[in-house]
């Protein structure tokens, strides 16, 4: 436990850096963004390096969920339930997050925080299917019906992640498309230059790092939850 301890804090800290690097880089590294006509774009547009490595660290989140619930159903050991769980609560909060920091571009960007575009419906219904998720596991009290049933849900929920992430090439959208031109929706800007890439690159880095601190340490914290939780059912079944 205590060498878990001291692995979660290395890791923990190296996230704190290397976030601290990707802070530095989008205020103070990056040079004057321009679009494809060669117009520069408002501050506004810096929200994007948090924004897109948000979104695709909670992608990631999802992905051990549907694995995790995989090997709950196919082992049903322990340790997939509370992989599955932790990973859900992180994937939910940077889904939210997502939601927040693109509503603060959009307004900026086009003077609105939110319109009924299918990509940013799609990014709300995948917000709303984690938060389900997590409220049907807290809805339910007996262990295994839990771990059981939430499997199937993060299983079968996993659906959204797709269908969030491909929205955007599949159908006409607001929302730029950064990479490999525009599905038709609004112009939208390629990211060109050195210091562009290696800007993003440095907060994916920060992002994915963050979530393997968060995960370690919630992994941690259910152990000793489920630590305790079974002393004390053990110590009233003996009591009666």
């Amino acid at each position: 436990m205590a060498a878990n301890s001291r692995k979660t804090g290395v890791l923990a800290a190296l996230a704190a850096g290397v976030m601290l690097l990707a802070v530095y880089m989008i205020f103070f590294y990056l040079p004057p963004i321009r679009d494809e006509s060669g117009a520069v774009l408002s501050g506004s547009f810096r929200i994007f390096f948090f924004h897109m490595p948000i979104a695709i660290t909670a992608y990631l989140a999802f992905v051990v969920v549907f694995v995790a619930s995989v090997f709950y159903l196919r082992e049903k050991a322990l340790k997939w339930d509370i992989y599955a769980r932790s990973a859900a609560e992180i994937g939910a909060l940077f889904s939210f997050l997502v939601l927040v920091t693109g509503s603060i571009w959009a307004k900026d960007a086009w003077g609105w925080y939110w319109i009924w575009d299918l990509r940013l419906t799609t990014s709300l219904v995948l917000f709303l299917v984690y938060l389900s998720y997590l409220m049907l596991r807290k809805s339910l009290e007996e262990p295994e019906k839990r771990a059981r049933l939430a499997a199937v849900f993060g299983i079968v929920g996993f659906v959204s992640v797709p269908l969030s992430f491909l929205s955007i090439r599949l159908w006409r959208s607001a929302h730029p498309l950064m990479f490999g031109g525009n599905s038709g929706g609004s112009g939208g800007s390629g990211l060109e230059g050195t210091a562009l890439q290696l800007t993003l690159a440095v907060n994916f880095i920060a992002y994915i790092l963050l979530f393997a601190a968060l995960f370690a340490v919630k992994v941690e914290n259910e152990r000793m939850q489920e630590a305790v939780d079974e002393k004390r059912y053990g110590e009233f079944e003996e009591g009666i």
